[in-house]
């Protein structure tokens, strides 16, 4: 999929990619196929967006470190993980949230039968995704998610088509700054994507 966005680039101007997706890191971002893929997207001038993870604690709620997944692994990508706003516009009160992926990256590579891991700083930055709002897709008893957790269910006036749910993750987080992406882009065409990443880092606001 996306060497296809490569290739069809000029075709459908495509800028941008989200990837709320992702698997365990193992090997190092230099050889995991999907990093390569992606990588490819961004030198060909796309902006490459990733979902860090949900695996920032274990089932004790203690922190792990060492979670980014592939393709977030990757340094051409801009990897995203979640903050929890409260529920508040101020941003005073916004932290990390637990779930969300910590680094440093550990894909790595076997050197003299050793482990060699690639312990990059990801994510890169982190966006609101804890409880977000979002269309429910899917009719009635046809969303897996609605069916089993029903306390997901935001608003239903009745309408299959305007039904609302939360949801809560990296992969919610990942598109707010595609978006944010696609809209310097529509300020300035010519950003690069690794000029989108610094503007982007350089202007976040810090979490503890």
């Amino acid at each position: 999929a996306l060497d296809w966005c490569v290739a069809n680039k000029v075709t459908y101007n495509i800028r941008v990619i989200n990837l709320s997706l992702g698997t365990h890191a193992k090997d190092s971002y230099k050889t995991d196929p999907l990093c390569l893929a992606a990588r490819r997207a961004a030198n060909a001038g796309i902006v490459v967006v990733a979902a860090a993870g949900n695996d920032g604690k274990d089932w004790s709620g203690n922190k792990i470190y060492g979670g980014i997944h592939s393709p977030g692994i990757d340094p051409s990508v801009i990897t995203v993980g979640a903050s929890n706003t409260y529920g508040t516009d101020a941003r005073g009160d916004d932290s990390i949230a637990t779930y969300s992926s910590r680094g440093p990256t550990r894909g790595y590579t076997l050197v003299n039968n050793v482990r060699k891991y690639d312990n990059l700083i990801k994510p890169d930055l982190v966006a609101p995704g804890n409880r977000l709002i979002s269309a429910a897709a899917g009719y009635y008893g046809g969303n897996k998610l609605l069916t089993l957790f029903p306390s997901l269910l935001a608003e239903d006036n009745g309408s299959i088509d305007e039904r609302m749910m939360y949801l809560s993750g990296t992969s919610m987080a990942a598109p707010l700054v595609a978006g944010t992406a696609a809209l310097m882009l529509q300020a300035n065409p010519n950003l690069t994507p690794n000029l989108v990443k610094a503007i982007l880092m350089y202007t976040a606001q810090p979490l503890r």
